[in-house]
């Protein structure tokens, strides 16, 4: 047993005062006549005896009346398994876990609920002048500040499920840097959660000055199944041809299941795809095959039926079929006939032709693909724009002259990190490899083993390797050298061809099978084109066309049941919008300046960190280790009030000895009333 205030032991030295009292006091006898003297003796040594007794009984009772006074004044306790009792003020933050997982049941309540009931009893157990932090998945800023104990009972009744989720890591240093702001003798910290393997990466610390308390909760519900995510096969889609949708989907459970219906709806309409096996614990990929019978942007959704956790059973997607695709050919002289003919023979490709005297650099950005048709050399401005134009996404074909100036040429493929050109050599050559794995000519033959008819030049230029340019050879020369490469810079790419493209020098342009499935995949090649889903929690920062130039234009996005202005920053022809925190609902969002005239739709799916619910038990949490993490063992019935209060002031003994006081001021009373001596 120890004292919270030792010095009120010395107040036990006041147990000489009942003592002399009773030593000095003198009793005053009354007269007592008797008819017989004889027994006068006899009665006053049997009155003596008892009237001893009683006294010292009363000064017995007396005693331990002020003795127990006394340590009741001290604060005995008795402490929590030999620790020291933490003495002054306490500055307490407490993480509550509100993600989706915490909906799950428990043996009676969703968790959500047995954690915000766990967090009030925690916070009754310390003392009003005690501060709290009360933090949760949110991370919002009413949250990041130090309250009184009211008002943390306040906001933790306010906690509601959110689709964000925060690694635990991430916890522990926001608990950590709010609490160095606190004045308070002592810092301790609790996290209640599920503790999903997923997100629980707490490390191992020495750090004593802030102890961590983990409170686990334990779910009765560890089966899921979630649509993960999806994506097109092919980078850009095409109106009126099939488009290939790649759908992945995890059965988190131990058990197989083969009856997962997947449906997809398309702009407001079902389209049933069937079930879909997956085996326990593993991941299953299916192709939904979609034809787009028109232009402009698109809403999706894919689903299963997966009671009860239902959070990741839809997934969200959005994307944009494109009416024309915008090609510009730069050219040093005429226009090139079979280029205007490859374009000029499908309606989905619009071809402007412009002389490099007469660049409109203003309109780059509305062009898929620029073309750089038997140009002598490249101008330092055009240089400049193509440069820029390719690293905003844009994608740039360079065929040069025969008698191109090289100097000028290097010049301006420098900063692309190419090879360098070097003379030009008139030699016959053959092509014979293709590189069918890149996006350009993937798909493009039905046997790739059977005999392509590649092209042959007559001249080319010699290129000079360099090392880490990047190069992605497509077309082969048969001493290994590049004919036709792609060269990847941020988020665009420029193609180089070593050999013009006059038919005096190659016969590329006559080659059907290989040049105009290349010139068609090329143009609509886009390493730019926007994500058909995004993250809550993850991604927020969005990407559009900025279709105005007044910095003082608002852009707003509006959900299905809110709208809001995001931050916004014009970069170039684009804007970056930033939403923050203020998604909080899956589905889709539509970017406009005028409320009936959309310009975007992004489309936000829940994270699906939390699919996957296996848990770290209690043996697990404690294998963590550390001085400064202690793991809170508990059932459903545990009275965390009363365990807390335990742990932080050990067993509180002071009002067991204000009873004690009673009790013996009262069996002093008893015997001064009905011992009659």
């Amino acid at each position: 047993m120890q004292f919270l205030y030792p010095a009120f032991l010395f107040g036990l030295a006041a147990l000489a005062i009942p003592i002399i009292i009773h030593l000095f006091h003198f009793r005053r006898f009354k007269k007592v006549y008797f008819t017989n003297v004889k027994f006068l003796k006899e009665v006053k040594e049997e009155t003596s005896a008892r009237s001893r007794i009683k006294n010292l009984l009363i000064l017995i009772a007396r005693c331990l009346a002020l003795a127990c006074l006394v340590f009741a004044f001290a604060q005995p306790f008795i402490p929590h398994k030999g620790a020291a009792v933490k003495t002054g003020q306490k500055a307490v933050s407490l993480f509550v876990d509100n993600s989706f997982s915490m909906s799950s049941l428990s043996q009676d309540v969703p968790l959500i609920e047995k954690a915000k009931q766990r967090a009030r009893q925690i916070v009754s157990a310390y003392d009003v002048e005690d501060e709290f932090q009360i933090l949760t998945n949110d991370f919002e800023g009413r949250h990041q500040r130090l309250v009184s104990q009211e008002d943390a009972l306040a906001l933790i009744d306010e906690i509601n499920v959110t689709p964000s989720v925060k690694e635990m890591s991430k916890v522990v240093a926001r608990q950590k840097q709010v609490l160095t702001t606190a004045k308070a003798d002592h810092k301790e910290t609790y996290i209640i959660s599920d503790f999903q393997k997923n997100v629980t990466d707490i490390q191992a610390s020495d750090d004593t000055s802030v102890m961590v308390h983990l409170v686990p909760l334990q779910s009765v519900q560890q089966q899921n199944i979630s649509v993960d995510s999806c994506w097109f096969e092919a980078p850009v889609q095409m109106i009126n041809q099939t488009n290939r949708l790649i759908v992945k989907i995890t059965n988190h459970s131990n058990d197989d299941r083969d009856d997962v219906p997947l449906a997809l709806k398309l702009d407001n309409q079902v389209k049933p795809i069937g079930n879909i096996k997956v085996k326990a614990n593993s991941t299953s990929y299916d192709t939904v095959n979609m034809t787009i019978i028109r232009t402009g942007w698109h809403e999706a959704e894919l689903s299963i039926q997966d009671f009860p956790i239902n959070f990741d059973d839809a997934y969200f997607f959005s994307f944009n079929v494109e009416s024309e695709v915008k090609v510009l050919s730069v050219n040093e002289t005429v226009p090139n006939k079979y280029i205007n003919a490859v374009y000029g023979q499908n309606p989905f490709f619009k071809l402007e032709n412009q002389s490099n005297t007469k660049v409109n650099y203003s309109a780059f950005s509305t062009y898929k693909l620029i073309i750089l048709n038997n140009l002598k050399s490249v101008s330092s401005g055009l240089a400049q724009e193509l440069l820029t134009y390719v690293k905003n996404g844009g994608n740039v074909i360079v065929f040069p002259n025969a008698s191109a100036s090289t100097a000028a040429y290097n010049s301006f493929l420098a900063p692309f990190n190419t090879n360098q050109i070097t003379s030009f050599e008139k030699k016959n050559r053959e092509v014979s490899e293709i590189n069918t794995d890149g996006f350009v000519f993937k798909d493009v033959f039905i046997n790739k083993n059977s005999n392509i008819r590649l092209p042959a030049t007559s001249g080319n230029f010699k290129l000079k390797r360099t090392s880490n340019t990047g190069e992605e050879p497509l077309l082969k020369y048969r001493d290994g050298t590049s004919f036709f490469s792609k060269y990847k810079i941020e988020k665009g790419s420029l193609f180089l061809s070593a050999a013009p493209i006059d038919t005096d020098f190659s016969n590329l342009v006559q080659n059907g099978d290989i040049f105009v499935p290349m010139l068609y995949k090329i143009a609509i090649y886009s390493d730019r084109s926007l994500k058909i889903a995004y993250t809550i929690g993850r991604d927020n920062l969005l990407e559009a066309d900025n279709t105005v130039s007044n910095t003082e234009t608002v852009y707003k996005l509006q959900g299905s049941a809110e709208e809001f202005i995001p931050q916004q920053r014009s970069v170039g022809s684009k804007v970056i919008l930033g939403v923050g925190e203020q998604i909080k609902e899956a589905g889709f969002y539509n970017l406009f300046l005028q409320a009936d005239k959309p310009l975007n739709t992004f489309s936000f799916n829940y994270d699906r960190k939390e699919s996957n619910l296996q848990y770290l038990n209690t043996t697990a949490l404690k294998a963590i280790g550390g001085e400064a993490i202690d793991v809170i063992e508990s059932t459903a019935a545990t009275n965390f009030k009363a365990l807390i209060g335990e742990r932080s002031k050990g067993i509180v003994l002071w009002k067991w000895f204000i009873i004690f006081v009673l009790v013996f001021l009262g069996i002093e009373t008893l015997l001064l009333r009905f011992w009659k001596t």
